[in-house]
C-alpha cells in the first residue's frame, strides 16, 4: 500500500542519498539529496505517475496439482480421453489403506477380494495396471492385474482410470487402465510424520485369534528362512522307493522328514491392534541459473490383523438327473481363521529441471508379508459317502516389488515440440513357502487320514518376473494460436520373462497313530524306517520325475503410433490415430505325458488399432464426448500354454490352451486347441459438466462388442479340469453416472460438506458356441428352456 521504512538497522550510515521509486505500470521517480541525519527521521511523500511500457513476454511455470478435487477435475475436463480419478486429498479424507481401497472410489470400479480391480464390471482380463504410466508386472499366475492392496496411499498423488482407447495408450485394455501416480516432489521444504491405530471389537484384543509361529522377520514383512524347503540340493531328494531299493538312503531320508517344520496346526492367541507408520520429506532447491533441484522420500510401515469366525466356504452342485432341480452341497467349510498382514515400503525420487529441460528418477520397493491360520470343520460328499473332518490350513504369503523409473522431458521453440521418454524396469516375485494343509477325518471320535479325506499337502510355490518398458514420445504444435492442433507419436518396447514353478509334498503317514494335536504327527517316533517302521510317515515329492507345474514364458511387446488432434469447425476437437503392436509371446514346460516344450512361439501377431475420439464443449464447463476404438484381450502367461497344472489345495486341475479337447466315446472335437486373443470394438458416449472446487456431474453410455472372447471353463468329462477357451461373440451394454457435489457454498457452515457418489448399470450377453448350447440342452432340467444367449461370465450387472 505504498509505505516503506529504511532504518539505520538495516546498517544505512548517515549521509546524502538518491532515492528511486519504481513499480510496473508506474513512471520511474528520483529523489535527489535526501539526507540522513543522525537520531533523526527523514519523511518522504511522493507521488509517481502512471505509464505504459511494451515489455517482451513473460512465462509463467508451475507444475499442475494433480491431488485435489479441483486440479483433477480441470484434467478431466481437459483431457482428450474419457477418465475417472481419485487424488491423494480425497484419500486422505476417506482413511483409505493402499490403492485397492482407494480405487473404488472411482465410477465404474470394484474391487475382489481386496486386491484386484474390475473397470464398468469387466472381469480382471479386460483391465490394467500400470505405474506412473509405464507397465509392471503382476504378482498372481492366475490374474492379468496387478494386486493393487501393494501400494500405500501414503506414496500416492493420483490414480486414474482412462476408460477410452487413444493410439498413445497400450491396446491390451477394454474395460480401463489403472495407472497409479506416485507423490512427486513439494515445491518447498516439507516433511511429516503420521501414526495411525486402528480397532474392530470382533477382530481385536480376540483371545481366540488364531496364527502359528513363524519366523524372527515376519514384522517385516519376509521370512527368515523358517518356511525354507527342508530339502535344498535335488541330489538330496531321496524317495522311499530308493530307501527300499537301497537300505544306505535311509539316514538321508530320516534327515529330510526331520527338517519339515512340525507345526501343523493353529493355536490360539492374542490379537493386537492395526498400526502404521509413515514418514516423508522432500523440498525444491532453486538455483541462480534458473534450474531447480527437488527430492523426496518416503517410508512407510502399516501391520494390521483381520480375524474371522465361523466363515463359511461351501460348493454346491445339482445331481445328474434331469428331475432334479435343486442344489445340495458337496462340500462345506466352516470355521475360523485369522490373518496378519505387513506392508513396508520406502520410495525415492530425484528430479532436476532447466527451463527446457527436464529428468527425474524415482526408485520404489514394496515388500509384503501375510501369515494366515486357519481352523475349519470339514463335511464332504463328493466321494460317494458323507464324511466329516477337521481341517488345518497354514498359509503364508510374501510379495515384493521393485521399481525404477527414469523419465525426461525437452521443450523446444517456445513448447511447439516436446520430446517425452521413459525407461523402467521392474523385478517382481511372490513366494508362498511350506502352505500346510491337513484334513483329519472323524469318524465318531475315530481320527484318520485317508486318501478320502484328502492326503496332507506341504507346498512351495514360487513366481519371480522381471519387467522392462520403454518408450518415447513426440508431440508438435502447428497451425494459428486460436486454431492449434497438435501431431504426436511414438514408439515402444516391453519386455517381460516369468518363470513359475510349484514344488507339492504329499504327506503319507502310514499307521501312525493320529492324536488330538497334529503337531504330534511329525514326531520322529512316527517317521518310516525300512528296517523298524516300514509302515510309518514318509514325504513323496509330487513334481518326481516330472513337474508339471513348472514353466517358463517371455512376452515382447513393439508398439509405434501417430495422432492428431485438431479443431475442424470451433468447439469441436478431434483426437484421430492408429497404433501398431507386434507381440510375440513364447512358452517352455513340460506336460503329464512328459511332452516338453521349450521356448516355442505360441503368439506372433501383427495388430493394427484405430481410434477417434471427438469433444464439442457446449460451455466452457461443459463437455459432450464421444468415441470409437478398436483394443484387444491377449491370453495370460498360463493360458497361451500347453501347461498342465495341479493346484495341490483344491486338487483342481488347469489345462493350457493349445490342448484339444476330444470326446473320448464319440470321437467329436469339442475344442480345437486353438487359443486365440480376443477382438474388442468400443463406444462410448459422455456428458459432462463443472463447478468451482471440482463439483462435476457425468452420464455415460457405452457399448462393446467382443470376437472369440476367452472364459474359463469346466470339462464335462473331468469334473475338476478346467480350461480357457474361446467362447461365442459378446456384447456389454452400460451406463454410468457420477457425481461430486458441495452442500453448501464454501464460507458457510456446509461448505465442507460434500456428497460424492456414483453408479453403473451394465447388460451382457454371449452367443454361446454349439459345443456349449448342447451340453447346457443335454443337462437341462424338467421344464427348463435353454436360450442361445446368457450372461458373459464375471460381468458385472451394476456397481452402486
Amino acid at each position: 500500500n505504498g509505505r516503506a521504512v529504511i532504518s539505520q538497522s538495516k546498517e544505512l550510515p548517515v549521509g546524502t542519498y538518491s532515492l528511486v521509486y519504481s513499480y510496473i505500470g508506474l513512471a520511474e521517480l528520483t529523489v535527489e539529496a535526501v539526507e540522513v541525519k543522525e537520531g533523526e527521521v527523514t519523511n518522504l511523500d511522493v507521488r509517481m505517475k502512471s505509464d505504459s511500457e511494451l515489455i517482451e513476454e513473460v512465462v509463467i511455470e508451475a507444475r499442475q496439482i494433480r491431488n485435489n478435487e479441483a486440479g483433477l477435475a480441470t484434467i478431466k475436463r481437459r483431457s482428450t480421453n474419457l477418465i475417472d480419478n481419485v487424488g491423494a486429498v480425497a484419500i486422505r479424507k476417506s482413511g483409505d489403506g493402499d490403492a485397492a481401497a482407494a480405487v473404488k472410489r472411482v465410477s465404474g470400479v470394484s474391487v475382489e477380494g481386496g486386491k484386484y480391480v474390475f473397470v464398468r464390471g469387466l472381469g480382471d482380463r479386460y483391465t490394467k495396471s500400470i505405474l506412473n504410466g509405464m507397465e509392471i508386472p503382476g504378482l498372481d499366475p492366475d490374474r492379468n492385474t496387478i494386486q493393487l492392496d501393494l501400494f500405500p496411499t501414503n506414496i500416492i498423488d493420483n490414480i486414474t482410470v482412462v476408460k477410452s482407447f487413444t493410439s498413445d495408450l497400450p491396446a491390451d485394455f477394454t474395460g480401463g487402465i489403472v495407472d497409479i501416480n506416485t507423490r512427486d516432489y513439494p515445491e518447498e521444504a516439507s516433511s511429516s510424520i503420521s501414526i495411525g491405530l486402528g480397532y474392530n471389537p470382533s477382530m481385536h484384543f480376540n483371545n481366540n485369534y488364531l496364527s502359528y509361529e513363524g519366523g524372527s522377520t515376519d514384522f517385516l514383512g519376509l521370512d527368515d528362512g523358517t518356511r525354507d524347503i527342508p530339502i535344498v540340493e535335488r541330489s538330496e531328494l531321496v524317495t522311499r522307493a530308493d530307501v527300499f531299493s537301497n537300505s544306505d538312503f535311509q539316514d538321508q531320508f530320516t534327515t529330510n522328514l526331520q527338517n519339515f517344520n512340525t507345526t501343523l496346526g493353529a493355536m490360539a492367541s492374542s490379537s493386537f491392534l492395526d498400526y502404521s507408520l509413515g514418514y516423508s520429506v522432500g523440498n525444491q532447491l532453486n538455483f541462480d541459473t534458473g534450474s531447480s533441484l527437488g527430492y523426496s522420500l518416503n517410508l512407510s510401515y502399516k501391520n494390521s490383523t483381520d480375524f474371522y469366525q465361523n466363515a463359511i466356504n461351501q460348493r454346491w452342485g445339482k445331481g445328474n438327473t434331469s428331475d432334479i432341480t435343486e442344489l445340495d452341497i458337496r462340500e462345506s467349510q466352516i470355521g475360523d481363521y485369522g490373518t496378519n498382514n505387513v506392508l513396508l515400503s520406502g520410495m525415492f525420487g530425484l528430479a532436476f529441471k532447466t527451463k527446457s529441460t527436464g529428468i527425474s528418477l524415482n526408485v520404489l520397493r514394496i515388500q509384503n508379508g501375510e501369515s494366515t491360520a486357519g481352523l475349519f470343520d470339514y463335511q464332504g460328499s463328493d466321494q460317494g459317502s458323507n464324511f466329516s473332518a477337521i481341517q488345518h490350513n497354514l498359509e503364508y504369503s510374501e510379495r515384493a516389488i521393485s521399481n525404477f523409473l527414469l523419465k525426461g522431458t525437452t521443450v523446444l521453440k517456445e513448447g511447439k515440440h516436446k520430446i517425452e521418454w521413459k525407461v523402467s524396469p521392474t523385478i517382481s516375485s511372490i513366494d508362498d513357502p511350506d502352505i500346510r494343509f491337513t484334513r483329519v477325518r472323524n469318524d465318531g471320535g475315530r481320527l484318520t487320514i485317508g486318501t478320502e479325506s484328502g492326503i496332507p499337502q506341504r507346498i512351495w510355490r514360487f513366481l519371480d518376473e522381471v519387467n522392462v518398458a520403454g518408450k518415447v514420445d513426440y508431440t508438435m504444435e502447428y497451425g494459428e494460436d486460436e486454431n492449434k492442433s497438435k501431431l504426436k507419436l511414438g514408439a515402444g518396447y516391453v519386455t517381460k520373462q516369468r518363470d513359475y514353478e510349484i514344488e507339492a509334498y504329499s504327506i503319507f503317514i502310514g499307521s501312525t497313530e493320529i492324536t488330538g494335536n497334529i503337531n504330534n504327527l511329525f514326531g520322529e517316533e512316527n517317521f518310516f524306517n525300512v528296517e523298524s517302521n516300514p509302515n510309518g510317515l514318509f514325504y513323496a515329492p509330487d513334481f518326481i520325475p516330472i513337474n508339471v507345474n513348472k514353466y517358463d514364458a517371455s512376452i515382447s511387446t513393439l508398439s509405434g503410433y501417430v495422432s492428431n488432434e485438431f479443431e475442424p469447425i470451433d468447439k469441436l476437437k478431434l483426437i484421430a490415430g492408429i497404433r501398431a503392436e507386434h507381440y510375440l509371446q513364447n512358452y517352455t514346460g513340460i506336460n503329464q505325458n512328459g511332452e516338453l516344450f521349450r521356448n516355442i512361439e505360441v503368439l506372433d501377431n501383427l495388430d493394427f488399432f484405430p481410434t477417434i475420439n471427438a469433444i464439442y464443449a457446449l460451455n466452457d464447463n461443459t463437455n459432450l464426448r464421444a468415441s470409437f476404438s478398436q483394443t484387444i484381450a491377449r491370453p495370460s502367461f498360463k493360458e497361451a500354454s500347453f501347461a498342465t497344472i495341479i493346484d495341490p489345495l483344491s486338487s483342481r486341475t488347469f489345462i493350457g490352451g493349445f490342448f484339444p479337447d476330444i470326446d473320448v466315446e464319440t470321437g467329436e472335437e469339442i475344442w480345437d486347441g486353438n487359443l486365440v486373443s480376443t477382438d474388442i470394438q468400443n463406444y462410448d458416449l459422455r456428458y459432462e459438466t463443472y463447478r468451482e472446487r471440482g463439483q462435476n456431474v457425468s452420464v455415460s453410455a457405452f457399448y462393446k462388442s467382443f470376437k472369440n472372447p476367452i472364459e474359463i471353463i469346466q470339462y464335462v468329462q473331468a469334473a475338476n479340469n478346467f480350461q480357457p477357451r474361446n467362447v461365442g461373440d459378446g456384447r456389454v451394454l452400460g451406463l454410468e453416472v457420477e457425481f461430486l457435489k458441495y452442500l453448501g457454498a464454501f464460507e458457510s457452515k456446509l461448505g465442507g460438506l460434500a456428497v460424492r457418489g456414483n453408479i453403473t448399470v451394465t447388460e451382457s450377453s454371449i452367443e454361446m458356441s454349439e459345443t456349449e448350447f448342447n451340453s447346457r440342452v443335454n443337462n437341462a432340467r424338467n421344464g427348463e428352456v435353454i436360450n442361445r444367449q446368457r450372461d458373459m461370465a464375471g460381468q458385472s450387472p451394476y456397481i452402486l
